[in-house]
């Protein structure tokens, strides 16, 4: 599970500019309208230590972007490539967004501070550079969401409204515009080592390898550092697709220009989070071979990984590269299990009976579901939560299926304690589709944002639940 962000000072950095010019172009931020602040992230703004700055300051820095002293002087628009639905595309880059500053946070880790929709740079193709206010909105929801769940993701760090009206064939349009700043531990992906495969330029390949083991993992490159990567980056790639499950999330766009490399996850657009486990379920509208659907993302993001090792050519053989990534599929059940089993609140046993309780549960989830999708997957992590049924709100669990995983389940103890008022509560906090869609209604009708302010609210609260600590064993 992730932990609370612990307040620090201001440790501004600009390793960036190590990588040298090649790898960015320097650009200039959107001249806005109006700066009118939305969204503030309370929390991770003391763990960079800048809590301190006022109103004033915030909109300066976060909506017409005065550089943050000591960091870096002018934003850089990030160069690379990407597989898009498993089509390469070499047109790609920061195109409504930049890189806007490093910083360091309590642990030492180096963070970064890039923006969306801050204008045109000169990866914006035929995109105006900006995003709609509602887009913004939905990134607040998803990002402090899967925190409190316990997903390492990116965190929105400010929202700001600019004023201007935009189309969109997605959305109602004319529509309310923003810039939104995000907080996020690199700025680097996949597709960045693609474009330097395409240009066969090991020398800038050996560089960003070094910078990304140095700077974003704490390592000191060794003899192979190529595979030293591809190493520490399977285990995470795995982590990363067990979480997605466990929280019920699919993501939409698993593209390799959408997977950073620390595999912390990031830029959220057709999200959505499913209400049953439902394999074939899918975020994007257009989507329609279902390639990111909710029990397709494992694949996804090892295929993108394969694509990290092909990239890393210009450095070693790729066959030396294989029994790094053969072990994912290992990697991802061990990580499965733990997530799953830290959501339920419970410890792991043995192999066996570990791997049998997975299975009832999903034979529970697919097969035992009343009629109608009444039982959500919140709902039963909820209920099941510690390990036996407290069913606050009164559902049954009938039927052989969820017979087969309670009488499994009771073989195993408890490991989260359950005395959070939250669990209390008649109903689980969730964030389907139809609530981002209310949240957002009566903010486009009337600048309501009651509702929104109470979901970052109640979804916070979730998560301090979430986090409450291993249950007491009998004697402590």
């Amino acid at each position: 599970m992730t932990i609370a962000p612990q307040a620090t000072v201001f440790q501004p950095e600009a390793r960036v500019l190590s990588l040298g010019d090649a790898f960015y172009d320097r650009v200039a931020p959107a001249d806005f309208p109006a700066t009118i602040p939305r969204f503030r992230n309370d929390r991770w703004d003391k763990a960079v230590g800048l809590d301190s700055l006022d109103d004033a300051a915030w909109l300066s820095h976060f909506g017409r972007f005065k550089p943050l002293p000591g960091s870096l002087d002018t934003p850089l628009a990030l160069r690379y490539h990407g597989h898009q639905f498993r089509v390469y595309n070499p047109d790609l880059g920061d195109g409504r967004g930049f890189l806007f500053a490093q910083l360091r946070d309590g642990t030492g880790r180096l963070l970064d501070l890039g923006t969306k929709g801050s204008g045109q740079t000169p990866w914006s193709r035929a995109g105006d550079g900006r995003l709609t206010l509602k887009g913004g909105v939905r990134e607040v929801l998803a990002t402090e969401m899967l925190e409190a769940l316990g997903v390492e993701t990116s965190k929105t760090f400010s929202l700001i409204e600019t004023g201007e009206a935009l189309h969109r064939g997605d959305e109602p349009s004319p529509t309310r515009s923003a810039v939104m700043v995000r907080l996020s531990h690199g700025h680097v992906r996949i597709g960045t080592f693609q474009r330097l495969a395409a240009r066969k330029d090991g020398e800038s390949m050996a560089r960003l390898v070094d910078y990304v083991l140095r700077e974003l993992y704490g390592e000191t490159p060794g003899d192979d550092p190529a595979g030293q990567l591809i190493a520490r980056v399977v285990p995470r790639a795995a982590r990363l697709a067990a979480d997605y499950m466990a929280a019920g999330f699919v993501h939409g766009v698993l593209n390799s220009d959408n997977i950073n490399i620390t595999l912390e996850s990031f830029d959220y657009g057709p999200w959505r989070f499913a209400k049953n486990w439902d394999p074939a379920f899918t975020a994007a509208y257009f989507d329609h071979q279902g390639l990111y659907s909710f029990g397709r993302q494992a694949q996804a993001i090892h295929w993108d990984v394969v694509q990290l090792a092909i990239a890393l050519r210009t450095l070693v053989e790729p066959e030396a590269l294989v029994p790094a990534l053969e072990t994912f599929p290992a990697e991802f059940e061990a990580a499965f299990r733990d997530a799953v089993f830290a959501r339920l609140g419970i410890r792991p046993r043995d192999e066996q009976a570990d791997l049998a309780l997975l299975a009832a549960i999903e034979t529970a989830l697919t097969e035992g579901a009343p009629a109608g999708g009444e039982m959500t997957l919140d709902r039963f992590f909820f209920d099941w939560r510690g390990g036996r049924l407290r069913n606050p709100g009164g559902h049954r669990y009938d039927g052989d299926a969820f017979a087969q995983f309670a009488m499994t389940i009771g073989g195993f103890e408890s490991a989260a304690a359950t005395d959070h008022p939250y669990w209390s509560d008649p109903a689980p906090c969730a964030l389907h589709i139809e609530e981002v869609e209310a949240i957002w209604a009566p903010i486009a009708a009337d600048d309501d944002w009651t509702r929104f302010d109470a979901k970052v609210a109640a979804i916070r609260r979730m998560g301090e639940a979430m986090r409450g600590g291993a249950a007491k064993t009998e004697g402590e």
